[in-house]
């Protein structure tokens, strides 16, 4: 179920991705897939890959911008400095983990 971005998102999915062109859009539609009775939001953060990683997020941010918070820096900062950003921007009661080269199966997993 979508919601409208006025309601504040009870999950938020946080995705930290460097070069993972191979596999970010498995874990972007692992996210979009989800079903759930209560609004989530997805921030991702691509600590700027060398591969074609943000043309690939930029698909979807296009595809569903109500959904995405694209917190990506201008220049590499590295896991710890992309971790805390990606924390500091979620906005959700709760937080979901999975990074760039992992994905979902379970459409219901944050239900």
């Amino acid at each position: 179920m979508l919601f409208p971005k006025i309601m504040k998102p009870l999950v938020s999915i946080c995705c930290m991705t460097y070069n993972h062109e191979k596999y970010i859009e498995d874990s972007l539609k692992g996210f979009l897939l989800q079903k759930t009775n209560f609004p989530f939001e997805i921030v991702i953060s691509n600590d700027c890959s060398s591969d074609n990683t943000q043309i690939l997020i930029n698909k979807c941010k296009i595809m569903h911008p109500n959904l995405f918070k694209d917190v990506s820096p201008q220049i590499n900062i590295g896991a710890k400095e992309n971790f805390n950003r990606i924390i500091e921007s979620a906005e959700g009661k709760y937080i979901a983990f999975c990074e760039g080269d992992d994905y979902w199966i379970d459409t219901n997993k944050l239900q």
